[in-house]
């Protein structure tokens, strides 16, 4: 009997030690991963029908023309006194009424004209012959205080930009009241924002 467990204990640790040293079987993926960060292939392209009539134009059409997509850049000093706009087509400069006139004047600050002077360079750089100048105010007060305070100011700003530029200048000047707020009028900090002169032109080829 000893020699009967002693025998089939033998056997059992040979098993073991078998299947221990034996290879573990790897199993491939049947949809490997691709490399981490690319999507380059091995495999050849698609076969590809050029007379499929899926791939061709129907009778009379044309393709669209090219269309380059509008990228907008937005710089905006730290106390948002001063935003500035680049697009491909456009820049635009939007002003905080706090940083060119008195509280509810259209009278410009001394302070102004440095950074009126500022856009009317970048104008001369771009080439400028078209510049619109438009006011807007925040919601207090009557719609029509507001036209007419945001088109003075407007008047005001376009005044001096035509000092620093010449004559040769084309511009569209408007007041908007409250129209198109860029913050919300709820608070004193969006009010802030909405109370703004902008100045815009074309962007020089």
């Amino acid at each position: 009997m000893p020699c009967s467990r002693a025998r089939t204990l033998a056997t059992t640790t040979t098993l073991t030690a078998a299947l221990l040293l034996a290879p573990t079987p790897v199993w491939a993926d049947d949809d490997p991963s691709k490399p981490p960060g690319g999507t380059s292939t091995t495999s050849p392209p698609p076969e590809v029908d050029s007379n499929s009539p899926g791939l061709k134009l129907a009778d009379g059409a044309t393709l669209a023309p090219a269309k380059v997509l509008d990228i907008k850049s937005v710089v905006e000093d730290l106390g948002g006194e001063e935003r500035r706009e680049d697009t491909n087509t456009d820049v635009k400069f939007a002003l905080q009424a706090e940083v060119l006139f008195p509280k509810d004047s259209a009278k410009l600050n001394p302070e102004a004209d440095a950074r009126i002077e500022a856009i009317a360079d970048e104008a001369k750089a771009q080439k400028a012959t078209d510049v619109r100048v438009f006011g807007f105010t925040d919601n207090l007060g009557s719609y029509a205080h507001g036209k007419k305070l945001s088109k003075d100011r407007a008047e005001a700003v376009h005044d001096r930009l035509a000092s620093f530029l010449g004559p040769q200048v084309t511009y569209s000047v408007r007041g908007y009241s409250e129209d198109y707020p860029i913050a919300d009028n709820g608070s004193e900090e969006g009010r802030k924002k909405n109370r703004r002169v902008e100045v815009s032109f074309p962007r020089g080829t």
